[in-house]
């Protein structure tokens, strides 16, 4: 197969703590040859401080001075390396279960994620809860890397074990492709090159699988979605007359001519221009950012969206989300929240918790209705205003909504819409 060396595969990375995330990414920058000389001199000095006899792999994801003082990983790490083959960008997010939080920011974007197991402990909830919202997130690809093979003699009866543990509760979620790979990130072994320690794994290394996983573009092409950021009405100049509304295409494909539909008015007319910077187009795609001018002087403002008149998504005030609590503190009930969607942004409400999520089982919850930190819920919401729905199966960009909390300004919820 061909591969685009320009094409950009965006993965993240999640464990549990001391699982090793931070050592096979070291591993991955170092034997790819992707750290520069005062990176590796700056690592050496460090670690040889620290007494190691080895350089500290672990060192290369640890950017903050005072994260390597505590001796752990904190926040989302973006990392950025590039092979002949590809480009890479990697999400790192820690393992503690307080930071499930963390993994749902870095995998939103994701292409593939890996989920790394230690071999002597096997599946455990952090295995269950990463996977579970790789599924919720829509990530085409997982990547089940059992690590620290050297600590179980690189036996095979036991990575299939874990294959089988694995196995019996990924067939609930909704994953099309889930690899396995045997390895050890500390020694190397089959992080970027093969293991003859490991022989009779017959697939390829992780950095092999990265870099030929096909890469299919998130972006849905056949719903046409471009939510308007601002209207321009030039003050001087030669364009008095020109009313153009811009922002940036979420899906679609939008050609002069076209019969649209603006909403969540449903008023209608045809596209007269499309400007990109100074230059007049005829068509238009999915994520430009351009202007749109129509034939009829409509009232448009930020946050209405202009759509094809044939193919619309749904406007309602109250709509369920799948969510995931990111706030230290606890949901409100019934408190008011901001909620932003693609450039709308009204207040709104939490009506009602219909179910949690049991992480360990992947059981609904029907009796706790309290959203703490960390909790993936199924919700019902209900907006001052209608709001324009897509599922977030069939598009990320109209799918997705976060609540803030309007006394702190913290962004308290990530939600998919269902």
């Amino acid at each position: 197969m061909e591969i685009n060396n320009n094409q950009l595969l965006r993965f993240t990375t999640a464990g549990s703590v001391d699982d090793g995330k931070s050592t096979l990414i070291g591993r991955l920058l170092y034997d790819s040859k992707s750290i520069f000389e005062d990176q590796l001199q700056s690592v050496s000095d460090t670690s040889a401080k620290k007494g190691h006899d080895n350089l500290d792999l672990a060192l290369f994801t640890d950017g903050l001075r005072d994260e390597r003082e505590q001796g752990i990983t904190i926040d989302v790490a973006y990392r950025y390396f590039t092979t002949p083959k590809r480009k890479f960008i990697i999400a790192d997010t820690p393992g503690h279960i307080q930071y499930t939080r963390n993994m749902v920011t870095g995998a939103s974007t994701a292409n593939a994620a890996v989920i790394l197991i230690d071999a002597r402990h096997g599946v455990i909830e952090q295995t269950k809860r990463h996977s579970f919202i790789a599924s919720l997130l829509n990530i085409p690809h997982l990547i089940v890397c059992i690590n620290k093979m050297d600590l179980v003699d690189f036996a095979e009866e036991r990575f299939n074990q874990i294959i089988t543990e694995f196995e019996s509760f990924s067939s609930k979620l909704l994953i099309k492709d889930v690899r396995y790979i045997p390895i050890s990130a500390l020694l190397g072994d089959n992080v970027v090159n093969r293991s003859s320690n490991l022989d009779w794994y017959q697939g390829g290394t992780l950095l092999n699988i990265l870099e030929t996983l096909h890469i299919s573009s998130d972006i849905n092409k056949i719903d046409a979605r471009f939510p308007v950021q601002t209207v321009l009405r030039p003050q001087n100049g030669k364009h008095l007359d020109f009313r153009g509304y811009a922002g940036r295409i979420a899906s679609g494909i939008y050609r002069v001519g076209d019969e649209v539909a603006v909403l969540p008015s449903g008023f209608t007319s045809k596209i007269k221009t499309i400007v990109k910077g100074e230059e007049e187009i005829m068509e238009a795609y999915a994520p430009m950012s351009i202007a749109i001018t129509l034939e009829n002087d409509i009232d448009i403002g930020r946050g209405d969206m202009i759509v094809k008149k044939n193919n619309q998504p749904e406007t309602e005030q109250e709509f369920d989300v799948m969510l995931c609590w990111l706030s230290n503190e606890p949901a409100k009930p019934r408190a008011k929240y901001t909620i932003m969607q693609a450039t709308n942004e009204q207040r709104a409400m939490i009506k009602e918790v219909i179910y949690k999520i049991d992480i360990d089982s992947y059981n609904r919850n029907m009796e706790d209705k309290t959203l703490n930190m960390n909790d993936i819920a199924r919700i019902k919401i209900r907006a001052t205003h209608r709001l324009m729905l897509d599922s977030y199966r069939d598009n990320r960009n109209t799918g997705s909504i976060i609540l803030i909390d309007e006394n702190t300004n913290e962004t308290v919820a990530a939600g998919m819409i269902v």
